[in-house]
C-alpha cells in the first residue's frame, strides 16, 4: 500500500468523525431555534403535546405574531436595542482603535503593562463590576436612561485585543510611509489602519451587537422605564405583563427579536471569518 492510500484511508475516517460532531454540534444549537419558531406558529392546545412536530395541524402564526406586536410595545423594544446597540458599537470603535493601534505600532513606557491590564479585563465577567457601575451611575445621576446602558460598555479589552492582533499583521513600512507622508498617528489610525482592519471591525461589531442586543442582566439592574428597555428585558415584562403562560405569542415575540441577529450574521459571515482569522496570521 503506498504512503498516498495509508495518508487517504487515515483522513476519511478523521474527516466524517470531524463532520458528525460538527453536525451534532449544529443541530444541539440549532434545535431551541426551531423548537421556538414551531411554537411560534402553533395554538395553545398544541403547544403541549408529547409528540413534536413542526408544522402544526391548525396554522396559529398570524394570531401569535399580531399579539406579539400589539399586546406590548415590542417595536419600541427593538427601537430601544438598536439605538442602545448602534452607540455602543460606534463609541467602543472610537475608543479601541486608536488604543489597540498604540499597544500595536507604539513604543512607550508601561506599554506591557498596559496590555497586561487588558488581558486581565478579558478575564473579569462583566456582572463582577454591577455594583460599582450601579453607584457610579447613581452618583452621575443616569440611572434608568439610555446613557446607563450605553456607559459600562464603552471600552471593551475584547475590541482592544482584536484590533491590536489585526493591526500587528500591517506592516510597519505602511506606519511608515503614512508619517513620511504628514499623516498624524491619529490620520494614520482612521485613513490607513481601519479600512485595511474592516473584516475585523466587522466581526467586533457583530459580536458587540448579539452580545448587547441579547443582554438582560445590567438592563435589570439599570433601567425601570419600560419605554426604555431593550428587547430581552422587554420580553421578560411582556411574559409578566401580557404572555403569562401563552406560550405562542411570547415565541412569536422571541422569534421577531433573533431574526434581526440571524439576518445580519448571514449577510456579513465571510467578513466574519476573516476578521477572526486575520489577526491569527502575522
Amino acid at each position: 500500500m503506498s504512503t498516498h492510500s495509508y495518508s487517504l484511508g487515515l483522513s476519511i475516517p478523521t474527516a466524517i468523525a470531524r463532520h458528525t460532531i460538527l453536525l451534532v454540534t449544529g443541530a444541539l444549537i440549532l434545535i431551541p431555534f426551531v423548537w421556538m419558531v414551531s411554537l411560534s406558529i402553533k395554538p395553545p392546545g398544541e403547544i403541549f403535546r408529547t409528540s413534536f412536530t413542526f408544522w402544526p395541524e391548525q396554522f396559529y402564526g398570524i394570531e401569535n405574531y399580531t399579539k406579539a406586536l400589539t399586546a406590548s410595545p415590542l417595536p419600541q423594544y427593538m427601537l430601544n436595542g438598536v439605538i442602545v446597540c448602534t452607540a455602543i458599537v460606534t463609541l467602543q470603535i472610537l475608543v479601541c482603535a486608536p488604543a489597540a493601534y498604540a499597544l500595536a505600532k507604539l513604543d512607550f513606557p508601561g506599554k506591557n503593562l498596559l496590555f497586561a491590564m487588558v488581558l486581565v479585563a478579558l478575564l473579569l465577567p462583566h456582572e463582577v463590576l454591577a455594583l460599582p457601575l450601579f453607584i457610579l451611575g447613581a452618583k452621575l445621576g443616569i440611572l434608568n436612561t439610555y446613557a446607563a446602558l450605553i456607559f459600562p460598555y464603552v471600552v471593551s479589552p475584547f475590541g482592544i485585543f482584536l484590533f491590536r492582533q489585526f493591526f500587528k499583521t500591517i506592516p510597519d513600512d505602511v506606519v511608515h510611509a503614512a508619517r513620511l507622508d504628514g499623516l498624524s498617528e491619529l490620520a494614520i489610525v482612521w485613513r490607513v489602519m481601519v479600512p485595511v482592519a474592516l473584516p475585523a471591525i466587522i466581526a467586533f461589531g457583530i459580536f458587540s451587537v448579539v452580545g448587547h442586543w441579547n443582554s438582560l442582566f445590567w438592563p435589570l439592574i439599570a433601567v425601570r422605564d419600560q419605554n426604555l428597555m431593550p428587547p430581552p428585558l422587554g420580553i421578560m415584562a411582556f411574559k409578566n405583563e401580557e404572555a403569562g403562560n401563552d406560550y405562542g405569542p411570547l415565541m412569536a415575540a422571541s422569534t421577531i427579536v433573533v431574526a434581526p441577529l440571524v439576518i445580519a450574521f448571514l449577510a456579513a459571515q465571510r467578513w466574519f471569518v476573516e476578521g477572526l482569522t486575520g489577526g491569527a496570521v502575522k
